[in-house]
């Protein structure tokens, strides 16, 4: 069976709650307060995310839309991949939260969803390890080189080494782990803040690394051909890292990114990323700013066969 990177199939949920969350807040330093109604925030995020299903639908890639609840409310279920992950092998896997209100997300009939339209071959739950306070966010702690089987994490309150032990066994994945740190000392909370993995390039906050690791990152990089864009910790606060690589139907490469992270770039970092891929920003503005994640957190990649 072969592995791919980039898929052109992805799961976006509608939100029907859209708003900041108190909870998600207390570990999530990029989540801003608004004086705006709760009302006005919803509908722009509504808005902003039916423009971001339409750039990708014209640009070839599959969007699975599926509508949020109205019940019970969930403010933060626009950003799926933390609680579910579709593999090239079939699995479907979905992961231990970290924030209560957010467990409400795991939705079965999603998963039934997937199962009547895709082959899938087994279901791992790795919730159970909820009650223990042991959490793994999905592809928000991790990022899966999956050509190379090797994920890379930065450990946080939501990115717990022992699940990570629990996916490599699992997955037959290699684990990388660091710790991470942002311009104040605080632990960044998910490994897609100041990472994105592409077929052949990565984008990475360095400073934010502790620095005994930063070498065998470098030379995991370089190993495995990934050429380093490294951003400052000013371009990871306009969620520069949280950008995901995707691919349509006819195979192309594009990279998916929020205007704000595309307009933080340096014009030789664009030019860098140019030569390898396609650049698709999108205006996400409240979705971002109220919810603290970007174009990579709306997009749940899809890598089960039909």
């Amino acid at each position: 069976m072969k592995t791919k990177q980039l898929t052109d199939t992805i799961l976006m949920i509608r939100p029907a709650h859209f708003g900041y969350n108190e909870e998600t807040a207390l570990n999530n330093a990029l989540q801003k307060k608004s004086d705006a109604t709760y009302e006005h925030i919803s509908n722009l995020a509504k808005e902003e995310y039916d423009r971001m299903v339409g750039v990708l639908r014209n640009e070839g890639i599959e969007v699975v839309v599926i509508d949020d609840t109205r019940k019970p409310i969930k403010p933060d279920a626009v950003f799926p991949n933390n609680w579910i992950s579709f593999h090239n092998d079939g699995t479907i896997m979905t992961y231990p939260m970290n924030a209560v209100s957010r467990r409400l997300e795991r939705r079965e009939d999603i998963v039934d969803y997937f199962n009547k339209h895709f082959k899938v071959s087994r279901r791992l739950s790795l919730e159970i390890f909820e009650p223990k306070n042991q959490f793994l966010e999905g592809t928000g702690s991790m990022i899966l080189d999956r050509l190379n089987k090797i994920v890379y994490a930065c450990l946080s309150p939501r990115t717990n080494i022992e699940m990570l032990q629990h996916f490599s066994l699992l997955m037959d994945y290699k684990v990388c782990f660091f710790k991470a740190t942002d311009q104040n000392g605080i632990d960044i909370y998910h490994t897609n803040v100041l990472m994105a993995l592409g077929v052949d390039f990565v984008v990475c906050c360095m400073q934010a690394i502790e620095p005994s690791k930063k070498e065998e990152l470098e030379s995991l990089f370089a190993a495995t051909g990934k050429e380093l864009v490294d951003i400052s910790f000013d371009q990871m606060n306009s969620f520069a890292g949280n950008m995901l690589q995707l691919c349509n139907h006819k195979g192309d490469p594009i990279l998916v990114l929020s205007r704000t992270a595309y307009n933080s770039l340096t014009k030789e970092q664009l030019n860098i990323l140019s030569s390898k891929t396609k650049l698709l920003p999108i205006e996400i503005p409240t979705i971002e700013s109220i919810g603290g994640g970007s174009a990579r957190c709306m997009i749940a990649e899809v890598f089960l066969k039909k």
